[in-house]
């Protein structure tokens, strides 16, 4: 069951790390880690004038299948907004603990991990690139608000 989970997809999902590494100067940077299993993301992104994800950074450390979500992730998130990250984030936040379909749209690669539902103990891992990119753009976006209120 468990050689499954770990399917050549998965495997060849996380061997591809899009955008690996860090941001000289990113607007918003976003850190999130998985208590149970140590799988750690720090993402960096910059925006553009509407507000969308233009550039991006990952430095992820995690297993297969965190790995996995961040390769899908840095395929699909340059031009995201805030918004549609949310909703894969929703989205597959309940493909995982609610039998959910999985995220639409850009994120729809997502959908490979879908068999993580039956394995909790890696959901955090699985979650921990997009709940940092999502920190990362929500700062960057908090940030933009407060420097436009001081001008």
């Amino acid at each position: 069951m468990i050689d499954d989970l770990y399917s050549a997809r998965i495997l060849t999902l996380a061997a591809n790390l899009p955008h690996a590494g860090r941001l000289p100067a990113p607007e918003g940077v976003g850190e999130r880690v998985a208590k149970l299993c140590g799988s750690r993301a720090i993402v960096d992104v910059g925006l553009d004038a509407q507000g969308r994800v233009a550039d991006f950074a990952q430095d992820v450390k995690a297993c297969a299948l965190g790995q996995a979500a961040a390769g899908v992730l840095g395929d699909s998130v340059i031009g995201a907004t805030v918004q549609e990250i949310q909703a894969a984030r929703d989205d597959m936040l309940a493909m995982l603990k609610s039998s959910g379909d999985g995220p639409t749209g850009r994120f729809e690669g997502l959908r490979a991990l879908k068999q993580v539902a039956d394995y909790p103990a890696r959901h955090a891992s699985t979650m921990v690139a997009i709940e940092a990119t999502l920190d990362a753009v929500s700062q960057a976006i908090d940030t933009r608000t407060r420097l436009a209120g001081a001008a």
